[in-house]
């Protein structure tokens, strides 16, 4: 460990005695700082309500009014994905077990290529307003309502109480005295009235904001400490024993290499092609080459978070190698390698983003219960009527994450949690969803009976085996078995069950005549613009950067 590290001030340089403080970093801002975040947060609550005036409809509420451009819908799906879990857990990762955390990145990049030029069309075409009204189109109601049940249930219990937990562990660093539950719950009140007041619309043009602020501070952060360093050789030595590669081995705790195949790749097939609360940014778009294009944007921000959180990560380990927790590491480099000021506003803004997450979910779960749960019903509402029940529901949700967010505590990194849980209940939506898109023997039946069947053996699996370890079973591997046992249920029951009509799933399946006539209309797109053109590049620039750190 440093004996003291070199910290812009107000008054210039300044040096801070790190052997002073047994713990590890100092988390103090300066009032300047204060002044800054509470500006920042009155901001995104006045933005919140300006975006949120005239909102006549529940459609404008919840989707913007379908007229999101592609930057909006990048940004969105990475702070979707960032905000609540990676600018602390990966980073936390990072630091705990080196760079393979970084496969859940790159594959995400290859998946949103696969999404947007295979899966996405089909989407913006069927003008569904949520992901499990996909599902009714595809098969029948009853999927649709378990699907909606499901995601409104993960919604809360896992990408909402991540959100919180990470936000209150971070507001803690600043107020070590106020209790957990209490910062849980200021929290989920702040989030809970902005996005009642604005909707998505509000929200995703805050992601935009809040995430070039962070990637601009990643950056700042990464160069710092590589200077500090010295060279890539330190960098290297600074990870723990194997952790300077994306191919552990076999047997490691985290993320065994065949892991990548069995898990990874499936849970990001679930996260950015089914959940709801991602998707729903791209059903925002203005119009498919929108939609296209932010998806693949959104791809392409997953690539240099390798060097914005990743490495910072691992190279915190050089100067703060007993950090108590690994959760706290980037928060500890804003602090410590942020100038005064600066620092402020870098804070305020990962806070507000550990919020988008939350209120990203928010907003989503509240479109799950009114579009298929309320606005199917055979009473009319009106949109009024409509409008009031979203930002009802919202409140609602908002109380149920704020009470299950203390339970993360059982696990040792945000990720882990994340990852573990997902893995063991996700892949029946995974295996019905991709059937459904490219599989037109895949029945109703089908697909509702992997559902039943399917989540509540995930679950006892998950608690059985992560909470009270009845059983050692590495997760991803665990995600492997789940879609294998889901596969066999979708395909055994579809071939025992009378096959769709054509007609009726032709237009929401994939297929060469498809694909022909979308070559057709792309030809009159210069070739910066052809999506396909963009994913092959992508793509290429992806193997390279997973080659070189096998």
């Amino acid at each position: 460990m440093r004996d003291e590290l070199l910290v812009d001030g107000l008054s210039g340089p300044v040096l801070l005695a790190q052997a002073a403080n047994d713990n590890g970093p100092t988390f103090e801002l300066a009032t300047i700082d204060y002044i800054i975040v509470a500006l920042y947060i009155v901001g995104i609550l006045f933005l919140g309500f300006w975006v949120g005036r005239g909102k006549k409809s529940a459609e404008d509420f919840l989707l913007g009014g379908r007229i999101a451009i592609w930057p909006l819908i990048g940004f969105g799906l990475m702070a979707a994905n960032m905000s609540g879990t990676s600018y602390i857990g990966i980073a936390g990762a990072g630091y705990e077990e080196g760079i393979a955390v970084w496969n859940y990145e790159w594959m995400a990049t290859l998946v949103l290529l696969f999404f947007a030029l295979f899966v996405l069309p089909f989407y913006l075409r069927s003008k569904v307003n949520t992901m499990p009204e996909f599902l009714e189109k595809r098969y029948d109601r009853r999927s649709r309502y378990v699907f909606s049940g499901f995601s409104v249930f993960t919604a809360m219990f896992i990408d909402s109480a991540g959100a919180l937990f990470a936000g209150a562990i971070t507001l803690q660093l600043l107020f070590p005295d106020m209790p957990l539950p209490a910062l849980i719950t200021i929290l989920a009140l702040l989030a809970g009235v902005y996005v009642i007041l604005g909707g998505l619309r509000a929200v995703m043009i805050t992601d935009t904001v809040q995430g070039v602020l962070l990637l601009i501070a990643g950056l700042i952060i990464f160069v710092t400490l590589f200077i500090e360093l010295g060279s890539w050789d330190a960098i290297r030595n600074a990870a723990p024993e194997d952790g300077f590669t994306v191919a552990p081995s076999t047997d490691d705790e985290f993320l065994p290499w065949p892991g990548i195949f069995t898990g990874v790749l499936w849970l990001g097939f679930y996260y950015w092609i089914t959940n709801h609360v991602v998707v729903q940014k791209v059903l925002a778009a203005r119009d498919i080459n929108h939609g296209r294009w932010g998806a693949l944007f959104a791809g392409a921000l997953q690539l240099p978070l390798l060097f914005l959180l990743v490495l910072p990560g691992v190279m915190g380990r050089e100067i703060y190698p007993d950090l108590a927790e690994a959760d706290q590491i980037w928060q500890a480099l804003v602090f410590d390698f942020m100038p005064i000021g600066l620092r402020g506003l870098i804070f305020a803004a990962l806070v507000a983003a550990l919020m988008s997450t939350l209120d990203s979910v928010l907003n989503g779960a509240s479109s799950l219960v009114v579009n298929d749960f309320i606005k199917t019903r055979k009473r009319k509402f009106t949109d009024r009527a409509l409008l009031l029940m979203s930002r009802g529901m919202i409140g609602v949700f908002m109380i149920i994450a704020a009470l299950w967010a203390p339970v993360l505590t059982e696990f040792d990194t945000i990720v882990e949690y994340f990852q573990s849980f997902l893995g063991h209940i996700t892949m029946p939506v995974v295996v019905i969803f991709l059937g459904g898109l490219f599989w037109a023997r895949g029945t109703r039946q089908a697909a509702f009976v992997t559902l039943l069947i399917g989540f509540p053996v995930g679950l006892i699996a998950f608690l059985t085996g992560q909470l009270f370890e009845l059983y050692t079973l590495q997760f991803l591997y665990a995600t492997g078995l789940m879609l294998l046992l889901s596969a066999a249920i979708y395909i055994g029951v579809s071939l025992m069950t009378p096959s769709p009509a054509t007609e009726d799933v032709g237009e929401l399946m994939w297929s060469r005549e498809h694909w022909h006539q979308e070559t057709e209309e792309l030809n009159d797109l210069p070739l910066w613009q052809n999506p396909r053109i963009l994913a092959i590049v992508i793509a290429i620039i992806t193997v390279a950067m997973v080659v070189f750190f096998v």
